[in-house]
């Protein structure tokens, strides 16, 4: 891991003296939420007339999805463009390789610095540090969330994940962090290089009313307050830090980026980000979410309950085995009646007896089925569920996807 050969490659894909990058960059990053405060700012940028583009990993059914241009996953044309680019640059002597997420990430650049975007987006893949994306000075920085996950690479406790996140912020520029606990270590890295470090709770707030809810806080020294917001159209109450984190950031580029309330309130109501406690029509109710590690599976778990009275709730859940399963299970098996479990296939995908003895180590022997497939695992739920009843397919991103892929080829 390191930035040296991407930064290398990116350097040579200068035109002029300039690597390829967008004017106004808002770069997030973090354990659980980044995504979806992407998605808000997206939504809300585009509605107030900006040309945005957003970058996201992984996606869930096309490579496309990664890269989005004015809420537009990128064309063909554009991305082979861009790979062109960017294996130019790589093949130059002396000859450079690059990783999936690093071509990837360049060539979103790429494509943002050609599309000439007002604003980019810029969602972190792993950590900060030494992500690809830390490539970018952002104009805006947030740390969504800090929790356990990827502890092979970023450390085996909360402060060294935060110190290795905190790295994406930059120097008199605004630094959010958009959860009550903050640990010490983020805290410490902003001061050391001087960002100015606003935290949801002690800068920055938000409230719920019955049908409404508000925000308000002071970033970088001046106040700002928006109120009577419709509730974001991502379930789940915790969106709301999600949504405080997108608006504190607006808070932060308002003189360069104004945006009204009424494009806040429709960016709100507009914003779509699959697998992220997606319904999907009709019954039994079928919910899907990526959620992958305790801190996700414990927020699922707590949106679960505010969605009403289902006679049963019946899981299909495949994960990755460099996940803490154990951990995930503990979170989740109180909401879950049965559950119907598969293996993922790779190098990197849990069988299904890694789940099955993880469900038996946490007293849930008898209330699951092996499946051969998370296809089958979803005819198994199926089957079973009647129209009073939840499927909830969860675990992975690629649990999520093989779900889409057969929910769509099923129309």
């Amino acid at each position: 891991m390191g930035l040296e050969r991407v930064r290398t490659v990116w350097q040579r894909m200068a035109s002029g003296n300039q690597p390829p990058q967008a004017p106004i960059n808002i770069v997030v990053g973090g354990t659980n939420g980044k995504g979806s405060t992407c998605a808000m700012l997206e939504s809300i940028l585009h509605h107030a007339g900006y040309k945005t583009g957003f970058y996201s990993s992984p996606h869930l059914l096309r490579f496309n999805e990664r890269i989005r241009i004015g809420q537009q996953d990128a064309s063909d044309t554009s991305l082979i463009q861009a790979f062109v680019a960017v294996e130019a640059a790589c093949c130059q002597t002396p000859a450079v390789p690059l990783t999936y997420f690093e071509y990837a990430t360049l060539a979103a650049f790429w494509c943002f610095a050609n599309q000439q975007v007002d604003v980019a987006i810029l969602e972190v893949g792993m950590g900060g540090r030494l992500d690809a994306v830390n490539l970018i000075d952002g104009d805006v920085s947030i740390v969504v969330s800090v929790d356990l996950d990827h502890q092979q690479y970023l450390g085996d406790t909360t402060d060294k994940i935060g110190w290795e996140k905190a790295h994406i912020y930059r120097p008199n520029r605004p630094a959010i962090f958009a959860d009550t606990t903050i640990p010490q270590s983020v805290i410490d890295h902003a001061h050391t290089i001087g960002a100015p470090l606003h935290i949801l709770g002690r800068d920055f707030e938000y409230s719920l009313f019955e049908t409404q809810w508000q925000w308000q806080g002071v970033i970088m020294g001046k106040q700002s307050a928006r109120h009577s917001l419709p509730a974001p159209a991502l379930r789940g109450l915790y969106q709301l830090k999600n949504a405080s984190a997108a608006l504190a950031a607006v808070a932060a580029l308002a003189d360069r980026l104004p945006v009204s309330q009424t494009h806040i309130k429709r960016g709100m109501l507009e914003v779509d980000w699959p697998g992220r406690m997606q319904v999907l029509p009709g019954r039994p109710c079928v919910v899907l979410d990526v959620a992958h590690n305790p801190h996700a599976a414990r927020a699922l778990s707590d949106a679960l309950g505010t969605m009403g009275y289902f006679e049963n709730t019946y899981a299909v859940l495949g994960m990755l085995k460099d996940k803490d399963i154990d951990a995930v299970i503990a979170a989740m098996k109180d909401r879950i009646d049965h559950w119907f479990i598969a293996g993922l296939g790779g190098a990197r995908g849990a069988d299904v007896e890694d789940l099955a003895a993880s469900l038996e180590q946490q007293g849930q022997g008898g209330r699951y089925s092996r499946q051969v497939s998370i296809v089958a695992a979803y005819a198994a739920a199926r089957a079973r569920a009647t129209e009073n009843d939840r499927i909830l397919g969860f675990g992975s991103f690629h649990t999520v996807a093989e779900l889409l892929q057969a929910l769509s080829r099923a129309k």
